[in-house]
């Protein structure tokens, strides 16, 4: 009938091929779970970096610019906090745009012709942690390390943009009153 020496070797081919089988899987299902685990890793963190980058914003409370005597605005202030949510900002590393009409300028503010004062702050690290903290930077427009390449005038506009380092960003136009006569400040 049935013959029994060939049967047993067929069960052996079958049992080996059973087995690699399951180291193949096993192997297979290591590979997946590292995989698993490495994309987790990866999505923990652009979670967090965009979190920061919509978060981490600096709020511009007001601008202000010192008019000279011949009628155009040399230097304008900015009172800065952060913005709701955000983390601790260091402005040492936060990075400005300037654009007139006719002018692009950049940099980092703790660069010559920008100066980081203390307004309101437990600190002197030019790091904003708290919400209620208050810092001042000016920007001199001429002059020695000046930003831009010639004063503000009556009805100009600029706009800036603050970016920090997680790269959240800051937007704001100012607009320069239209008279400047008999006034040694205005508000932007």
């Amino acid at each position: 009938m049935f013959e029994t020496s060939n049967r047993g070797q067929v069960g052996i081919g079958t049992l080996i091929v059973f087995i690699a089988m399951v180291l193949v899987a096993a192997i297979a299902a290591g590979v997946l779970i590292n995989t698993a685990g490495l994309l987790q890793t990866q999505a923990e963190a652009t979670g967090e970096e965009t979190q920061e980058q919509v978060s981490d914003r600096i709020e511009i409370q007001s601008a202000t610019g010192n008019v000279t005597g011949d009628e155009t605005i040399d230097r304008f202030n900015l009172t800065l906090t952060k913005g709701a949510g955000a983390g601790d900002i260091k402005l040492n590393d936060t990075s400005y745009e300037i654009v007139t009409s006719d002018t692009v300028s950049s940099g980092v503010l703790n660069r010559s012709g920008v100066t980081i004062g203390i307004i309101d702050s437990a600190t002197t690290d030019n790091v904003i942690t708290e919400r209620g903290d208050r810092y001042e930077v000016q920007f001199n427009l001429t002059g020695t390390g000046g930003v831009l390449d010639s004063n503000l005038e009556g009805g100009d506009s600029v706009t800036i943009t603050l970016t920090t380092a997680a790269g959240a960003s800051t937007v704001k136009e100012l607009r320069v009153p239209d008279s400047l006569v008999d006034r040694s400040a205005v508000k932007l």
